[in-house]
């Protein structure tokens, strides 16, 4: 069967007209019939056949069908997102390359479905994420005892991986480095010596746990990682990090910000010693002491609180700021702790006792006082006939009014090095680095660990490290954007764009992106996205060649 052209003329303008012929033999020869005019057929015809004729596939939509559909919107990001970072090479000391693509997968997978190491098979199957980390889409299965086997890799190793990362973020080094600590739980007993009972930031005191201490820069992407002991006391951590630092970054002239926690008079004389500068929040105690020295006009209760006061003691550097939201903020705690504590103090004058002991009710109402951060409000006594009694401390509540939204921080740094307002905006950074250290249990969810083996506890915090960095580095580069989108919000949402593979009667026809959700268009389009969803990814050819 063929098409035939055939010229004719009407008038003075001149047709093809094309004919259907078949082609047949017979005893007498080869011969040839007209089966149909095209241009006697109807135009949606003559348009399907005229299609045919310049190369274009036309299929029957009855026999089109959408056999697998990956979800991969959020590890195309991703994907780009290591090889722009120069992580493919972070893994280079690893003997192979399925190790390497397992630590990526787990990697990328604490970002887009953080889970435990059984239950990433699960996440896995229906995404990209095999194809992503460069392993066999249909026949990588994630094996548990593999990805363990892999994070094995990590000993030994860190260190050379954490090099690389601070070269390749920081090439001019750090002026500011932002330091912090918490805490991780266990299910469980946890590894023996590294898992203590201690102070948990989690509220878990039930639990044994592991402390993490990170350190940043003023953008939130971390230098440095340890897992420490759960009982060790923050105002010993210190000292080792700044060794660290020193020995594994050569990190020599930097300002160092950390909280209360760690401004004991040792760790602030080994700073002096070493010549580091720091900034770090004093008590509460010390800032009475500067308020007290004071003059009386113009009193505390005047001064605008958006603005800092630097204060010079003994040689010593003091800024006192605030803000108004903080000042309402600390009213308004105050005035839920005294309504708390006065109704449990009603509650227990009323209560009926058979037998009066003054001294188990006086212990009673103080831990009851103790527990609802209340205690320094109140006087109160429990007469011999067993009647409670108490009273509001006035002297206290207003000289607690006068300092409501007021902190102190204390730094070695000369106003020339460091303004005052400079000392308050390091310390805002480490403020928001606060926030954005919580991910790394939050919404990184170091949690939950199950491991038992030390080694692979840290392992299992170094991954969480690693997606961590990426997530930062992926925010720091959408805020040179102007874009404030959270990292992994809008990863995840990404990853309803899937990629389908179409069959015509059971054979691979085509492989194709779904479309981008209309409320992300515009973000993709301002941060550069969009190009990456405009055809299947070159990084999964098995999937296309199906």
């Amino acid at each position: 069967m063929f098409v035939q052209a055939t010229q004719c003329k009407r008038g003075n303008a001149t047709y093809l007209t094309y004919l259907v012929r078949e082609s047949f033999r017979t005893p007498q020869g080869p011969r040839s019939r007209t089966i149909c005019n095209i241009t006697a057929l109807p135009p949606q015809t003559r348009e399907l056949i005229s299609q045919s004729l310049r190369g274009q596939s036309l299929v029957a939509p009855d026999t089109l069908q959408l056999a697998e559909a990956w979800s991969f919107g959020g590890l195309a990001v991703l994907h780009q997102a290591w090889d722009d970072f120069g992580l493919g090479r972070i893994f280079q000391f690893v003997p192979h390359p399925r190790t390497a693509g397992l630590l990526k997968a787990m990697t990328l997978g604490r970002i887009l479905f953080p889970s435990a190491k059984l239950a990433l098979v699960d996440h896995a199957r229906g995404t990209l994420l095999a194809a992503a980390c460069g392993l066999d889409q249909a026949a990588e299965d994630f094996d548990e005892d593999d990805l363990y086997a892999a994070m094995d890799q990590l000993n030994g190793r860190w260190v050379a991986i954490e090099k690389h990362l601070y070269e390749q973020s920081f090439p001019q080094g750090v002026s500011l480095v932002l330091y912090d600590l918490t805490s991780v739980y266990f299910e469980g007993d946890g590894p023996r010596g590294t898992s203590q009972y201690g102070h948990s930031r989690d509220h878990r005191s039930d639990r044994p746990q592991v402390l993490l201490a990170v350190a940043t820069d003023a953008q939130g992407v971390p230098l440095h990682l340890e897992v420490l002991r759960g009982n060790r006391a923050d105002t010993t951590t210190l000292q080792g990090l700044l060794t660290t630092l020193r020995r594994r970054f050569g990190i020599r002239e930097v300002v160092f910000v950390f909280d209360g926690g760690m401004s004991s008079k040792v760790n602030l004389q080994a700073l002096d010693e070493l010549g580091l500068k720091y900034v770090t929040r004093l008590c509460a105690s010390t800032l009475d002491e500067l308020l007290a020295q004071l003059p009386t006009e113009p009193s505390p209760e005047l001064w605008d609180r958006s603005q800092v006061m630097e204060i010079v003691r003994e040689g010593k550097r003091y800024v006192i700021a605030g803000g108004c939201w903080r000042q309402q903020r600390d009213q308004q705690r105050r005035q839920a702790r005294l309504a708390k504590a006065e109704n449990e103090l009603k509650r227990l004058a009323a209560v009926k006792r058979k037998k009066v002991n003054p001294q188990k009710l006086a212990s009673q109402v103080g831990r009851m006082l103790q527990r609802l951060k209340a205690h320094k409000y109140f006087e109160y006594a429990v007469d011999p006939a067993g009647q409670l009694q108490w009273s509001r401390r006035p002297q206290v509540i207003q000289a607690e009014q006068l300092r409501d939204g007021l902190y102190l921080l204390g730094t070695n740094a000369s106003a020339e090095q460091v303004p005052s307002t400079g000392v308050l905006s390091h310390y805002k950074n480490l403020l928001e680095v606060e926030d954005a250290f919580c991910h790394l249990k939050d919404y990184l969810r170091v949690r939950p660990v199950f491991h038992r083996r030390p080694d692979r506890v840290r392992n299992h915090v170094r991954i969480c490290f690693l997606a961590y960095w990426l997530s930062a580095k992926l925010e720091r580069q959408w805020r040179q954007k102007d874009q404030t989108i959270e990292v992994h919000n809008l990863l995840r949402q990404l990853q309803t764009i899937r990629l389908g593979r179409l069959e015509v009667q059971g054979k691979p026809f085509k492989t194709m992106v779904t479309q981008v959700p209309r409320d992300l268009n515009s973000a993709l389009n301002k941060l550069g996205l969009l190009p990456l969803f405009s055809q299947p990814p070159a990084w999964a050819p098995q999937v296309c060649s199906k």
